[in-house]
């Protein structure tokens, strides 16, 4: 079978995805079936970004040291590993916390070297047309698919299905061992061993030093899974009482999938709005995440079944708008040599947003969660006014790496 090479890469994005956004539905569970607190099962979300960070930052310009293949091929290696601990260590709290930095290692080494990888397969001599596809696209929508499928998949096992906080594990360790074929059989993409410099010179990534990047891409990249987190962590969350425990989890779920997959079918929109130069495509996805905001002060504020699915639908759009836009304007930033790393610190910086669900359960103690959204709202528009301000930078040419 006639395999393209980018699908390959892509395989390994989805079930690392996959790993890294099964827990999140299951929050609902945590909190009734082993009676863990709000802010203990918000620090379980946000834990893997104590995986992901590191292996963003050290995973992306490795491989733009050593190739793409080695850095690749032990992601999904992890996140086997990382769902196996959350499967056996339901009722530790300290289990289930190695377990999900675990699933963010792999998420982490995915997003940096596997986004990269699938970038330079989409181009020649992988792809005949590399003008009609984008690789920035491709591998958004493989995330997203996975980011999706997952949280679905999870919810909807532990819901209804036996060995609740088991089974839904299972399914990714499952899906993860054909991936570590498929990757290994992609062809490289970078030459090795042709750095004389030291590791830690290939830790600094130039491209990161551009007035663009810190004044257009960065202001954005919080509410990637800022948008996100409001989605499928907060909005069911408010909702418990309302739903009731015996479809909780099925309903966290449910505004997973709502969130996702419209931010999925949403990507298409961003390369169409995309222009050299132009931050169109990013500002539209700063507009949807206004609204997103603005939807959500309404959502936790009635509780009404439909206001919350629109507004999981709203937020869905900004994730995908803002995430398949940022990537392709770091995608023109970045030189040959640093794509994967200034791609590591992007992805980074889009991380900030799964610490919201535990701040604003910290803060919820002393103000409201329409208050806090309203809040959100304003601050949205404020990064909007730093990146109209940043257009004017444009991208420097930078020395290649000797």
């Amino acid at each position: 079978m006639n395999i393209k090479p980018w699908t390959r890469v892509a395989a390994g994005l989805f079930a690392v995805a996959w790993g890294g956004n099964e827990f999140t539905p299951l929050l609902v569970m945590y909190r009734h079936v082993e009676g863990f607190d709000q802010v203990s099962v918000d620090m379980l979300l946000a834990a893997y970004v104590l995986g992901i960070v590191p292996a963003l930052l050290i995973g992306g310009p490795l491989s733009d040291r050593h190739g793409r293949r080695a850095l690749m091929i032990p992601a999904p290696i992890i996140a086997m590993l990382g769902s196996a601990l959350l499967a056996l260590g339901s009722g530790s709290l300290t289990v289930l916390f190695i377990g999900r930095v675990f699933s963010g290692i792999a998420l982490g080494l995915g997003m940096a070297v596997g986004t990269s990888w699938v970038k330079e397969l989409s181009g020649r001599p992988y792809e005949p047309h590399p003008e009609r596809v984008s690789g920035a696209r491709r591998a958004s929508l493989s995330l997203t698919a996975g980011f999706a499928l997952g949280a679905a998949v999870a919810a909807t096992l532990a819901q209804f299905a036996p060995l609740q906080t088991v089974l839904p594990y299972l399914i990714n360790i499952v899906i993860c061992v054909p991936t570590v074929f498929l990757v290994a059989g992609a062809p490289e993409t970078r030459e090795t061993g042709r750095h004389v410099g030291s590791l830690w010179s290939d830790l600094k990534i130039p491209a990161a030093k551009q007035h663009r990047f810190w004044f257009v891409v960065a202001p954005s990249a919080p509410w990637v899974f800022g948008c996100a987190a409001s989605g499928y962590a907060i909005l069911p969350a408010l909702m418990a009482e309302v739903v009731g425990p015996d479809y909780g989890i099925a309903f966290s779920g449910l505004l997973c999938l709502v969130c996702l997959t419209f931010g999925f079918f949403i990507q298409p929109l961003g390369k169409r709005l995309d222009r050299d130069g132009s931050i169109r495509s990013l500002v539209v996805g700063m507009i949807a995440v206004v609204l997103g905001m603005l939807s959500a002060v309404f959502a936790s504020a009635t509780l009404s079944l439909p206001v919350v699915l629109v507004s999981a639908a709203i937020l869905g759009c900004g994730y995908g708008l803002v995430l398949v836009s940022g990537l392709q304007e770091v995608q023109r930033i970045a030189r040959v040599d640093d794509l994967a790393g200034l791609t590591a610190v992007f992805y980074s910086l889009t991380y900030i947003g799964f610490f919201v669900p535990m701040v604003l359960a910290v803060i919820s103690e002393v103000t409201t969660y329409p208050w806090l959204f309203l809040s959100g709202a304003v601050i949205a528009v404020v990064c909007l006014g730093i990146m109209a301000y940043g257009k004017r930078h444009e991208v420097r040419e930078l020395p290649a790496r000797r």
